[in-house]
């Protein structure tokens, strides 16, 4: 097991250095009003699984993850090209321009029943796109031509010739770009393109966002939803919350609701009620939530709701381990192997790996175990075959992850609430 889990960490950072061949890639971000494919399916995959895995119920969502695995998922933020440098038509296929590369490919599939968002012809919206990591640069947005036909590959010559919306360095909040654009006088589905090419560097990011456009030359809806009523915290744990709401209302119809805490966005919900997991044990947070609606409009934050999270939970404190190593270092990334101990006489059930995340430091893929980064703060959960460690038991994971520096190891993990023991 020790030499199949070693040719797989080499394997994997073979594999990083293959991809990123264009440079260290440290920014991210996609299209999250209108959502792009891969964050509407994320948040399906997050609605299905009910707080835990991803398991997309929207048809299209689950059978690009039949193809390409649940991975890119994960990291709906990262669809990019590291050395585009404007080349788009040159190096994007016809066919490739909602996933140009392998691990998105998926994203690509001719069908008409991706999540689509309803828009309304002519009218002026706030675009919203994830800074995930931030940088400089310019969006374009461009719309398919009339008569696109959605059950078929997306071409370049799909697209209107020019973009109907394009900006540069727009403004960045609360972990999001946004920007007022006037959306095109266009009826039924159609794709909504947008290419972000850094001025920084030449990465360049790419998103397709399935919209079904209504009201012609309607009136545009500029209407925000009221604010939340104040979050009623519950269930609290070392690592998690579950808040609950009283809905918004809006003219037309609230959308979904964004989580706040510390000016960062940490769970999104279709729902007034959700749980907030990857929190640190025994800390105060203070959370609010906002409502927006099908055409971008934000509410106003609702009253905040303090919380202080438990000092251990998921087991005893100071019952586990672990086991941090970097077997392998290059210029620009990493390899990391993760073996967490259970040294109590209680299962680990669910088990939950929290540690902080150095800013400069991204995600590249995990194995034996989910892990997500949000805040400067990493999370990894078990999978099927290892999501419960029992006494004496152990539980093996490893990542990659890209570096714009020397890499450090981490100085303190807890696990499900509990702080461990490091080896």
């Amino acid at each position: 097991m020790r030499k199949r889990i070693a040719l797989l960490a080499v394997a994997a950072a073979v594999g990083a250095v293959l991809v990123h061949t264009g440079g260290t890639a440290v920014a991210h971000g996609s299209m999250v009003w209108p959502g792009s494919r891969t964050y509407l399916c994320y948040e399906d995959g997050r609605v299905g699984g009910g707080g835990g895995d991803l398991q997309p119920t929207n048809p299209a969502c689950a059978a690009a993850v039949a193809q390409g695995g649940k991975q890119p998922l994960w990291d709906w933020f990262g669809n990019l090209i590291s050395n585009a440098a404007g080349r788009h038509r040159e190096i994007v296929p016809d066919g490739s321009l909602c996933g140009p590369t392998t691990k998105f490919a998926a994203y690509n599939l001719p069908r008409a029943d991706w999540p689509t968002t309803q828009v309304t012809a002519n009218s002026t919206v706030t675009f919203r796109y994830n800074a995930w990591a931030p940088h400089p640069g310019t969006w374009e947005q461009y719309v398919t031509k009339d008569g696109f036909d959605a059950t078929k590959p997306l071409k370049w010559s799909d697209l209107e010739s020019v973009p109907f919306d394009k900006v540069t360095n727009p403004p960045l909040a609360n972990g999001e770009y946004a920007w007022q654009a006037r959306l095109p006088n266009k009826t039924g589905r159609h794709i909504i393109y947008s290419l972000w090419q850094r001025s920084d560097s030449p990465e360049a990011f790419y998103s397709c966002s399935d919209v079904v456009f209504g009201g012609g030359t309607g009136t545009p809806d500029t209407t925000a939803p009221s604010a939340p009523g104040t979050p009623v915290a519950s269930g609290v744990t070392g690592s998690s919350v579950k808040l609950d709401w009283a809905a918004s209302t809006d003219n037309v119809g609230v959308t979904g609701y964004r989580v706040y805490s510390g000016g960062q966005v940490v769970a999104t919900s279709a729902t007034n009620s959700v749980t907030v997991t990857g929190l640190s044990a025994d800390t105060s947070y203070s959370f609010t939530v906002v409502a927006t609606d099908s055409a971008g409009n934000a509410s106003a934050a609702s009253s905040g709701v303090a919380v202080r999270t438990s000092a251990g939970g998921g087991g005893p404190t100071g019952s586990c381990t672990v086991a941090y190593s970097r077997p392998s270092t290059w210029n620009g990334g990493f390899t990391a192997n993760v073996t967490v101990t259970n040294t109590g006489t209680s299962a680990l059930n669910a088990w939950e790996l929290v540690w902080d995340f150095p800013a400069g430091q991204q995600l590249s893929q995990a194995w034996s175990s989910t892990v997500t980064v949000a805040n400067g703060r990493a999370t990894a959960k078990g999978v099927s075959h290892n999501a419960n460690i029992a006494p004496g038991g152990t539980a093996s994971f490893g990542f990659n992850a890209t570096t714009a520096s020397t890499p450090a190891d981490p100085t303190s993990f807890t696990l499900s609430g509990s702080s461990c023991a490091i080896r």
